[in-house]
């Protein structure tokens, strides 16, 4: 999972309650204030690297986990190292540019990866605009794929509508349905 706010954060948690195996979770930044009402963290937790914060949370919904934890920026450089032996990659990150490297990487350079994306997920829309989208076999879109969070507030109810779909498109892949 690449990315450990709303999306990255709440994908992580789902996917270790539905008992995933190996998480391998990036992220650089901190717990801000401003991220509590829509990211699985806590007041406790501000200041301290989304990556450090998360691997607690997530050890204590499910101990037997396996779980690698980094608190790194994303580059062109080291997309190798972290995408690694992963089978699916989780796109979870907030900045387009982000996006744009991490899909296009993986699209190019690991087309036998399954990559689950997010596009449009801010605002009040309805849970109705919320899709995913097969792109390709191997790349699915989740989101109303029009909304920013650069025009619009981010709402914690759709940024979690889109993080439970990312987690159940995983699981599904998991589960080959």
């Amino acid at each position: 999972i690449f990315g450990l706010g709303g999306l990255g954060s709440n994908v992580a948690m789902w996917l270790a309650r539905l008992g995933v195996g190996h998480l391998w979770l990036y992220d650089f930044d901190r717990v801000e204030l401003s991220n509590l009402n829509r990211q699985y963290y806590f007041s406790d937790d501000v200041g301290e690297y989304k990556a450090v914060a998360l691997l607690k949370h997530l050890r204590a919904a499910n101990p037997y986990g396996d779980y690698l934890s980094k608190a790194v920026k994303l580059t062109e450089d080291n997309l190798a190292e972290l995408a690694g032996d992963a089978s699916i990659i989780c796109e979870a990150l907030d900045k387009p540019e982000a996006k744009a490297l991490l899909v296009n990487g993986v699209l190019e350079s690991f087309p036998d990866k399954f990559l689950v994306a997010a596009s449009g997920l801010a605002g009040f829309g309805t849970s109705d605009s919320m899709q995913v989208r097969r792109v390709t076999p191997r790349f699915y879109l989740c989101g109303d794929g029009k909304s920013s969070f650069l025009d619009l507030p981010l709402c914690g109810a759709r940024v979690g509508l889109c993080a439970a779909q990312q987690a159940l498109t995983i699981a599904r892949i998991i589960l080959q349905m």
